[in-house]
């Protein structure tokens, strides 16, 4: 039997997905980008304590919002050095296919907006704080 990670992972992989949460049959798709689906979920008011998560680039930014949701674990097919070790800190195993130091921006010339709007956050509750902002900034 496939574990809830296992089965996101093969979701991510094979759709057209961004991000896929899993938990037994319950299976929750994303295509938004970014960590949009993660504060989408968050905003839903659902329990998502017990799932796999499967996210095609976590973060720092992303696994705050991870552990806020209550996943168990994250595969990313990229994570950065800071997520890994923010997961590991959270008690959520984090496994991914390429560990990069940083999360570029989507136009390539710098960091991530979210890593940036995150810098310094100690606590997950802030860090959707400074996220939802940052959104809201980028969104004008």
């Amino acid at each position: 039997m496939k574990t809830n990670l296992q089965k996101a992972k093969e979701l991510l992989q094979t759709g057209e997905y961004t991000c896929v949460l899993c938990q037994g049959d319950t299976v929750f798709t994303s295509t938004e980008r970014g960590v949009a689906p993660l504060v989408n979920w968050l905003s839903s008011g659902m329990d998502f304590h017990g799932f796999g998560a499967a996210d095609k680039i976590v973060g720092r930014a992303a696994a705050f919002l991870y552990s806020l949701l209550g996943v168990d674990e994250v595969y990313a097919s990229v994570m950065s050095e800071e997520a890994e070790s923010l997961l590991l800190q959270l008690q959520i195993s984090p496994s991914y296919e390429v560990k990069t130091e940083y999360i570029i921006n989507r136009a390539g010339t710098g960091g991530c907006p979210m890593e940036q709007a995150v810098k310094g956050i100690t606590e997950p509750a802030q860090a959707l704080e400074a996220v939802r902002k940052k959104m809201k900034e980028l969104s004008r």
